[in-house]
């Protein structure tokens, strides 16, 4: 679980690191909003390509090369960005990082979830700590790279994706260690819900559009509301990350204590007014402490709902782990990049609290469906738990 998480730091490192690049290439090649969302856009429309195929082919049959392959990609792709003298040649780097990322993400997760054994939502949240710490950490890899010898700075980002793949190449043995027979992974099974399934990737495919704007347009609002320089607003982007990873970690406990559709719903609702109160004080109050603040409440309301509805999806699908875990930690969040540009869009033609309220409206929205979700069956046994325990302890005398 370790390697796995490891490996998913250094893969989702490649996704931050791109809206953190973003001020540096608008100030370099002057570019709009739009045209700087749209690299966002071009990542995600390659992953998406892929990633159904990836889940499919992953099901079929045992793939963990993939994972190592993936985070070489992913890493070098982004490396290029930065040094490309052309839009059209940063389009082709950002889309074979997303073709990276695409081909991570279902082999991991379905390691992950061989890996972790009985104790499924300890493990998948552990792994997907490991993703939000990349997310965290992708802004502190590029902001110094760019800074000290500019945006073709980004070709250091080689290196720890090439050392991790070797990492990953090395454990392959073991890895291949955990997969079950075809046997037992047929009695673990159960009836495969894709009913459920749909509801749940629309839910997390909306809230991806609110998440990735965040990631997105959080350094542009620092810069251009709160007044903040590149670096500020790249420290900014980091704490709201470092927010979502703790979020991820305590909303693992959330949804063995609560149920995984409760975490989910309620973690997705509260994320609304925690954006509408961070865009109005920091509208009022440009002060950099207090955007940082908040920034960490955001990532940590609305990331805590990822441990919950990544196992739900394997939980709805067991016999199609590869492309659950696909959708619900890759695809959903590639779909959700493909709305950027219209959020740049906004951001130019209104402003930027404008995409940010607009933000705020998809994360409501996506509670809203989250909301008629079923239950899965550990939600249900956990209510059934619960019932029993007020019973018995009705039961006992005062």
């Amino acid at each position: 679980m370790t390697v796995l998480s490891l490996a998913h730091v250094v893969d989702d490192s490649n996704q931050s690191a791109l809206p953190a690049l973003l001020p540096f290439l608008i100030a370099t090649h002057g570019l709009s909003y739009a045209a700087a969302a749209g690299l966002v856009l071009f990542a995600s429309v390659a992953s998406s390509v892929v990633q159904p195929l990836v889940g499919a082919l992953a099901d079929a049959r045992s793939m963990p090369w993939l994972i190592a392959g993936g985070v070489f990609c992913a890493g070098l792709g982004l490396a290029l960005v930065g040094a490309m003298p052309s839009y059209g040649s940063m389009i082709a780097c950002v889309a074979l990082s997303g073709i990276g990322v695409a081909a991570f993400h279902p082999e991991a997760a379905r390691f992950a979830n061989y890996v972790a054994g009985d104790r499924k939502g300890t493990g998948m949240r552990w792994f997907a700590a490991g993703g939000n710490l990349g997310f965290a950490a992708g802004p502190l890899l590029v902001t110094p790279l760019v800074l000290g010898f500019g945006t073709a700075g980004t070709l250091a980002l080689v290196v720890p994706a090439g050392v991790m793949a070797l990492l990953v190449l090395r454990e392959l043995p073991r890895l291949r260690g955990f997969v079950p027979s075809r046997a037992s992974r047929s009695a673990a099974g159960g009836t495969d819900r894709w009913g459920a399934f749909g509801i749940l990737a629309a839910a997390t495919s909306i809230r991806s559009m609110a998440y990735i704007g965040l990631v997105a347009f959080t350094p542009l609002y620092l810069i251009g509301v709160v007044h903040a320089g590149k670096a500020q607003a790249n420290v900014g982007l980091t704490l709201l990350l470092v927010g979502g990873a703790a979020g991820t970690i305590f909303g693992g406990r959330f949804a063995d204590r609560f149920g995984r559709k409760t975490t989910f719903v309620a973690s997705t609702l509260l994320a609304v007014p925690a954006v509408l109160v961070f865009v109005a004080l920091t509208t009022a109050v440009p002060n950099l402490f207090l955007a940082y603040t908040l920034a960490v409440l955001i990532g940590f309301v609305l990331v805590a709902s990822q441990t919950a509805y990544v196992v739900m999806g394997q939980e709805y699908l067991p016999n199609r782990l590869g492309i659950a875990s696909g959708v619900t930690l890759g695809l959903a969040i590639t779909i959700g990049g493909a709305g950027t540009p219209l959020l740049g869009l906004l951001a130019d033609r209104i402003s930027l609290a404008a995409t940010f309220e607009a933000i705020a409206a998809l994360t409501g929205l996506a509670g809203i469906v989250a909301a008629f979700l079923p239950r899965t069956a550990s939600d249900r046994a956990l209510g059934a738990a619960r019932i029993q325990a007020k019973l018995v302890h009705g039961a006992r005398p005062s």
